[in-house]
């Protein structure tokens, strides 16, 4: 970083904010959104609203599209001001704070309680298609010790939305339109059971998704983009069973060990199109697939190779051993080709060592974990390692 001939210091300053560099940050952010839920409802039809309210503690929180470890960005998109730019003008875009991110007051404890909550429930009531923007920001979470994390002191209760947000969202739902429920967190969430709720159409994580996070969503949301994200961790769906914060055993942990129902897990995320496996072959470490996309629409997906070693010292489970990105156009096939590692394959016994065992492995070539519909494959582990 500080060395005198680092060749990033001869980037010009004409290059901060370019309109590539812009480009770039809305593309992360539209490719890391995760859809966690779709009740056949997104992408909407831009020509058939009328009228959207954005509701929600996080709709115009800097800090829920910035996330810890961040400089200034030139300009914030947030999550009502996309959907303004995407939506014409006919469409009428109201939007309601709701409720304080975790406190009881809003924003002046002079007022009662929840002083901010009718105006949320008025404006969903009045509008064909709510967004409730929900969760966490770095005043919640964050390290232990960040001087702006006073609230969660580097951790959460539990995986809970926080302070009166569940309030909120039974007050929402209770209107009888449809809801997209909005998270934005570093971590996972839960909706204590109300992901199955009828009102509840679709559920997006959108991370802390940067300054161009707003109108990421809205392309999501409008079917300008087609989400495309997996989750990188599990979300259980509470913390009962999972094994007490002191404890370093990985016994129980991470999808490859857990033994608990989750929420969603490792590797999951729906696309708008329909992507399917059709064929699979191995050779010398490559494997060449055959997909396809029988869906509605053009998409990207994650394609997603798990092993399942046989070997005393594997996970419980099985373990992701690649992963590739795959643009897929609509009724067309696409081959691709993933070249795995041998280290992939091998396991760590009871002293900590990275060893060779085990005759064979189980691969599961998916957009996901493995399942009963995934296409396996069962490889020698002797023609791995030789």
């Amino acid at each position: 970083m500080f060395a005198t001939d680092n060749e990033d210091d001869q980037i010009p300053y004409e290059a901060n904010a370019s309109k590539a560099h812009e480009a770039l940050s809305l593309k992360a952010a539209e490719k890391s959104m995760v859809l966690l839920k779709n009740d056949h409802f997104l992408p909407l039809e831009k020509a058939r609203i009328s009228s959207v309210a954005v509701i929600g503690p996080t709709v115009r929180n800097i800090g829920a599209l910035a996330g810890n470890y961040a400089g200034t960005a030139n300009q914030y998109v947030t999550f009502d001001a996309g959907i303004r730019q995407v939506l014409s003008e006919d469409a009428r875009v109201t939007y309601a704070l709701g409720c304080h991110l975790y406190a009881d007051h809003a924003e002046s404890s002079l007022s009662r309680a929840n002083e901010r909550e009718s105006e949320a429930v008025i404006a969903a009531a009045h509008a064909d298609i709510t967004v409730l923007c929900l969760g966490l920001d770095p005043t919640i979470e964050g390290e232990q010790g960040d001087s702006g994390n006073v609230y969660g002191s580097g951790d959460k209760a539990s995986l809970s939305l926080p302070g009166q947000q569940k309030c909120l969202l039974e007050k929402v739902l209770a209107t009888g339109k449809p809801v997209i429920v909005v998270l934005t967190a570093g971590s996972a969430l839960s909706l204590d059971g109300l992901e199955g709720h009828p009102n509840v159409k679709a559920i997006i994580h959108a991370w802390y998704p940067g300054s161009h996070g707003g109108r990421a969503l809205a392309n999501i949301l409008f079917g300008d983009a087609s989400p495309s994200g997996k989750l990188p961790v599990t979300f259980y769906k509470d913390t009962v069973g999972l094994p007490d914060f002191s404890d370093y055993s990985m016994s129980e942990r991470t999808y490859q060990n857990t033994q608990l129902e989750v929420l969603y897990p490792f590797g999951y995320g729906l696309t708008y199109g329909r992507a399917v496996v059709k064929s699979a072959t191995l050779e010398d470490l490559a494997l060449t697939i055959t997909l396809s996309n029988a869906g509605e629409y053009a998409c990207e997906e994650v394609l997603q190779v798990y092993a399942k070693i046989a070997s005393e010292f594997a996970p419980k489970h099985h373990k992701l051993i690649a992963f590739e990105r795959v643009v897929l156009p609509k009724a067309e096939d696409v081959q691709v080709t993933v070249h795995l590692k041998s280290d992939s394959f091998k396991v760590v016994n009871t002293q900590g060592e990275w060893i060779a065992d085990g005759a064979t492995a189980i691969l599961s070539v998916d957009f996901g974990q493995p399942t009963a519909d995934s296409l396996l494959k069962t490889i020698s582990l002797t023609e791995v390692f030789g």
